[in-house]
């Protein structure tokens, strides 16, 4: 399980599935050794810039932009830095996903050196990067494809598939829309 940041909506069931699934949980470091402490055991912390070989997978951390942190016995709790992951897999696909995140100018630095074909990226506007800094994104990293995200879930989030879809699609990068649970090829 890779963990981007400490907020609910990415580590609120991490322990419990951690803890169920017996699952090895990446995170940024300083996320890791809460995590520890919150009991689970199967855990790597990392930073930005440093690459895991596991079950065949190369993974890299790398940053985002963003906040992370948690409440924790009414007290919020500075949890590291947030950060994205490039993930290469054994037949070499590579993708990128972004985690919760702005754009910055470093996307053409993880393109350049990872080429990913593939970037998961967060449309939703307000708390991330919204349809049309997700498009600049795209340029940036030199993806054909693009995985929207972090949207529509409530409604400050206001970035849609359709405005990314219009951004994007002359430029020659696919929107593949996913539901939840639902997979591609």
């Amino acid at each position: 399980m890779l963990l981007t940041h400490g907020h609910g909506d990415h580590i609120g069931d991490a322990v419990s599935i951690g803890r169920s699934s017996g699952a090895h949980v990446v995170a940024p470091y300083e996320l890791s050794v809460w995590l520890q402490k919150k009991g689970l055991q199967h855990i790597t912390g990392m930073n930005p810039g440093g690459t895991l070989q596991a079950l065949g997978l190369s993974v890299t951390m790398v940053p985002a932009v963003h906040s992370s942190s948690t409440e924790d016995a009414e007290q919020i709790v500075y949890l590291g830095i947030a950060t994205g992951y490039v993930i290469t897999f054994e037949d070499g696909l590579t993708v990128y996903y972004s985690g919760d995140t702005s754009i910055f100018g470093d996307m053409r630095l993880i393109g350049e050196m990872y080429r990913p074909m593939i970037a998961f990226l967060p449309i939703g506007d307000l708390y991330t990067m919204g349809p049309a800094q997700a498009a600049k994104a795209c340029e940036l990293l030199g993806v054909a494809q693009v995985v929207p995200m972090h949207y529509g879930t409530f409604p400050a989030l206001t970035g849609t598939p359709a405005k990314l879809r219009e951004l994007v699609t002359p430029r020659g990068v696919e929107v593949i829309e996913l539901k939840p649970g639902e997979t591609t090829q």
